[in-house]
This record gives C-alpha cells, structure tokens and sequence, in this order.
C-alpha cells in the first residue's frame, strides 16, 4: 500500500478529493439555494428570516472554502463553477416561483435535512478510507449544517 507524502494511501486521498468535490457541489448549490430564498421572501417575520438565511449562507461559506482547500491540500482539483455545480449536485433543484416565508423555509429545511445526511455519509467514507483530517471537516460542516436546521425548524413550530 501505497503513502503518498501528506502519510495517506493513495486510495484514501483519491476518496476524500471525490467526497469533497461531490459535497463540495452540493454545498455550493446549497449556497445559491438560499441566496435565492434571502432575495425573494416576504410575510410578517420578513427581517428575522432574511437575516437568518444570511446567517445560514455565511455558516455554509465556511465550510465551502475549507471543503475546497482540502481538496488542494491533499493534491486535488477544487471544482466549484457554477456549470459543473449544476451538473454534479444531488441536491434537488430550488423553485424559483416562492415568496412566502414558511414555503422558503421548508424549502431550505428540506436541502439541508438532504445536505446534512450526505455530510454524514461522508464523514464515514472518508474515515474509512484512512483520512481522519478529512472526515473531521465533514463532522465540523454536519454540526453547523445541523444547528442551522434547527434554528430553521424553530420557524415552522
């Protein structure tokens, strides 16, 4: 078994650049998912959603730029276009046609329940295949992405 100079296998590099380029669309699709909910909402909690999804946009940023630079750390391609995103995102695509807060937000709780889960799939396969630093990224991006549900769920109750 190979060790390539960062002390991985090549097998668990490879396997953490896939799983971070894959979340890595899937986070930036996420991104433009709730800038869109931010641009358009209206109703009566106008202000506190708008700011929330600002809030939930910037806790997200982090961790794309930290997904990215992983990718480079460990010999990787960063792919992050807006074309590629749209070819390699699973998260299903965001209705352009909402304006009512409540319909947002049930909107990005969805993605997020979505995004989370793959998170977590890949906190495992990344463990697994040998990369303990990269599975730790992805369990720091699962618990922001699972206290920004929260705090999105708590607007639905």
């Amino acid at each position: 078994m190979a060790v390539n100079l960062k002390g991985l296998t090549d097998n668990a590099r490879k396997t953490s650049v896939a799983e971070l380029n894959a979340r890595l669309a899937d986070a930036v699709a996420l991104s433009a998912a709730i800038k869109q909910a931010h641009w358009n909402v209206k109703g009566r909690n106008f202000i506190a959603v708008h700011e929330l999804f600002d809030t939930t946009f910037a806790n997200l940023q982090v961790h794309v730029d930290e997904m990215a630079e992983r990718v480079q750390q460990l010999d990787g391609v960063a792919v992050g276009t807006v074309e590629k995103v749209a070819k390699a995102s699973t998260i299903k695509e965001y209705p352009t046609d909402l304006t009512k807060a409540e319909d947002h937000i049930k909107a990005i709780c969805e993605r997020m329940r979505d995004y989370g889960a793959k998170v977590r799939a890949a906190i495992d396969t990344t463990d697994e295949a040998g990369d303990a630093d990269t599975a730790d990224l992805f369990t720091g991006a699962s618990r922001t992405a699972d206290k920004d549900l929260w705090f999105l769920e708590s607007h639905l109750e």
